[in-house]
């Protein structure tokens, strides 16, 4: 709830103040070409590394590993994207963290740790690992059959109810 009030009460309260007072210092018009700049370069950017992601992202595929990485970073390019092309410095700031890769690829390596660590579920290569910040490696409500205990011997197959 906290989230949204920031994100749509204080956030364009805070871009309209920053962008009177970039105004008054610089002029109106350079301030607006300024934004315009911001997203002129912006787009520029989210087609490039949108690109170089779908590359990566299907290089991934065809080798026959998951492309969850590449799947991570293109949801942070496409809010990005349209962090840049909404008009203010703030956004924009938030929009080029999450379209340099330089600055880009840290900050999902950290939100893919917070998000571990307050417990999830991690895909990788077909696989699949639940961690729990209280329980350990495992949810402690996962079924069984979740679990990869290498205690028991594992039998694949198909099976079918009778009636």
């Amino acid at each position: 709830m906290r989230a949204l009030f920031l994100m749509f009460i204080v956030v364009p309260v805070i871009e309209m103040f920053l962008l009177i007072k970039v105004g008054g210092i610089i002029g109106a018009l350079p301030t607006i070409g300024l934004v315009l700049l911001t997203a002129v370069i912006g787009s520029w950017l989210l087609r490039k590394e949108g690109i170089s992601t779908l590359a990566r992202a299907n290089h991934k595929m065809q080798s026959g590993q998951l492309p969850a990485k590449e799947m991570a970073e293109g949801i942070a390019i496409a809010v990005g994207g349209a962090l840049l092309l909404t008009p203010g410095f703030v956004t924009d700031f938030i929009g080029f963290s999450c379209l340099i890769p330089g600055i880009r690829r840290p900050i999902m390596a950290m939100m893919m740790k917070r998000m571990v660590a307050a417990g999830g579920t991690v895909y990788m290569q077909g696989q699949s690992q639940s961690f729990n910040h209280q329980t350990g490696p495992f949810d402690a409500n996962a079924s069984p059959l979740d679990r990869d205990d290498h205690d028991h011997d594992v039998i694949e197959g198909d099976f079918r109810r009778e009636k």
